[in-house]
């Protein structure tokens, strides 16, 4: 079971490998997709543990959990009254006349 993660900087949702380790040696970031990780790496900012560990928990819970089926609605709904529209009321020459 394959766990996908959100990157908190710009929100694309990425898959990592299996197990959170690249070719490399290097691991992956349950917070950041790899661009984002590299960035952080280069201000020396280094990921929060407690942050991570909730992404890596949501993550795991989000991939337990069946996807839930969507009932689809009643395909001929019609509405209970009928939809109000602006009919032009008044005369095409003008609305008032002047009074002399």
């Amino acid at each position: 079971m394959r766990l996908v993660f959100q990157c908190t900087e710009c929100g694309i949702h990425y898959l990592p490998p299996e197990g959170l380790g690249y070719g490399d040696g290097s691991q992956a970031s349950p917070l950041w997709c790899t661009e984002h990780q590299a960035v952080m790496r280069e201000l020396g900012i280094a990921e929060p543990p407690a942050a991570a560990a909730v992404a890596l928990l949501t993550a795991r819970q989000r991939a337990a959990t069946p996807p839930t089926e969507e009932r689809p609605g009643r395909p001929d709904v019609r509405p209970s009254r009928p939809a109000r529209t602006r009919r032009g009321t008044r005369t095409p020459g003008g609305g008032r006349s002047r009074l002399h």
